[in-house]
């Protein structure tokens, strides 16, 4: 039955905390009536908690633990996993009435070894944090196949062979690729922290690249009209979906870039946006004039946020967009526009086919798109048809 949902004055040690929850809902974006059915569920918890005799800052994860059960026994169905208690354990401990979360700290030559590395990327490497992720995950796979224990003295290059002959197998050729990148990196640590006595970077052969073996694929000028014509800009999320597919197109930016932009990277005065590349990076491009226009558009509906992000999640808990997001952004894009699905990335090849169409040089679509190496860029030469063939030369002998 669709009635209201009556809502008793919140009792019990978490009462005068109970004010405070609901704003902070509100800032996060919750709707009215997920408010007022979270703050029920507070008020069980609090109840729980005084019929049990415990203060607030007895409340631990173990103790929500047994409130749950508590509910289950009670005959209730819904809010009863700990899905459920995860928000009001949040703002308990943001606001300092609960004690935070006991960190379970790993122990052993593996883990210490392994903060180490991480330590390293972040510190001389200045690696993301994403990535930091993904090299710890191969460390972590190739460490802990190494036969009593750790033995690094004992490491040879055979052993570094060995790991890749079983773990390549089972990978594609750019999983394989992700696989002795982060090996490499490891190995050199190793050498460097003075845990082997000679380098063994030497021992991770390279990858087959078969990237040059075909042309960079960009999206057809009209399908992207269909791209960013499926966005319903009468709508917030639409506004927001059409700035991040002109921000791909025009200026080529990767997911990662996108979801990174803050409100203060905008310079509206010299019509310039602020770009957070990788390796710590920051560039700055000029911001068309489209580009622009729809970014103000949006931003007269983001509403204000303490986020500083530029673009938001359209769901609570409101929040920056991550790159997955803005993949999902693409992907959601072309089911709406009933077009074949593309990457995020093939539009970034667009940005740069279409530059080089309009006569642009190597240089200068590498310094759009911020490549470190001018010969990152000139995989884009071979789209340019027209010029390769006025270069293209008769075989001596034969027909033009």
């Amino acid at each position: 039955m669709g009635g209201r949902v009556r809502v008793r004055t919140v009792s019990g040690p978490l009462t005068v905390f109970a004010p405070g929850f609901e704003v902070w809902l509100a800032a996060r974006g919750y709707a009215p009536a997920t408010v007022m059915h979270r703050r029920r569920l507070f008020d069980h918890l609090s109840r729980w908690l005084e019929l049990e005799g415990l203060r607030a800052d007895e409340l631990t994860a173990e103790r929500a633990e047994q409130f749950l059960r508590a509910r289950r026994a009670a005959g209730y169905v819904t809010w009863v996993s700990m899905r459920s208690v995860v928000l009001p354990l949040e703002y308990l401990r943001e606001v300092r009435a609960v004690p935070p979360p006991v960190a379970v700290v790993a122990e052993g030559p593996l883990e210490e070894l392994l903060v180490g590395y991480r330590s390293y990327l972040v510190r001389e490497r200045g690696l993301a944090q994403s990535t930091i992720a993904e090299y710890e995950r191969v460390a972590r796979l190739f460490l802990g196949q190494r036969p009593g224990g750790l033995a690094l003295g004992e490491l040879a290059a055979a052993d570094v062979s060995g790991f890749l002959v079983r773990e390549c197998p089972r990978r594609s050729v750019a999983g394989a690729r992700h696989l002795v990148s982060p090996l490499r990196s490891l190995l050199r640590y190793l050498h460097v922290a003075g845990l082997i006595g000679m380098p063994r970077v030497w021992a991770v052969p390279g990858v087959a690249d078969l990237r040059d073996r075909s042309l960079p694929q960009g999206v057809e000028p009209a399908v992207v009209a269909r791209l960013w014509a499926s966005c319903d800009r009468r709508r917030t999320v639409g506004r927001r979906d059409y700035a991040i597919l002109l921000l791909l197109v025009r200026l080529g930016l990767r997911v990662g870039e996108v979801a990174a932009i803050e409100l203060g990277d905008l310079d509206w005065r010299r019509g310039e946006i602020l770009i957070r590349a990788k390796r710590n990076r920051h560039d700055r491009l000029p911001l068309p004039v489209d580009v622009g226009e729809a970014l103000v558009a949006y931003l007269r509906r983001r509403g204000r946020h303490e986020c500083r992000a530029l673009f938001l999640k359209a769901h609570a808990p409101a929040g920056a967009l991550r790159g997955n997001t803005v993949c999902g952004v693409v992907g959601d894009a072309c089911v709406r526009a009933g077009v074949p699905r593309v990457g995020a990335h093939r539009l970034r090849h667009t940005a740069a086919t279409g530059m080089l169409r309009q006569g642009a040089s190597l240089p200068e679509i590498a310094q759009v798109l911020r490549h470190r190496e001018i010969k990152t860029t000139a995989i884009y030469a071979k789209v340019d048809r027209t010029r390769l063939r006025a270069l293209a030369q008769p075989w001596p002998g034969g027909q033009s």
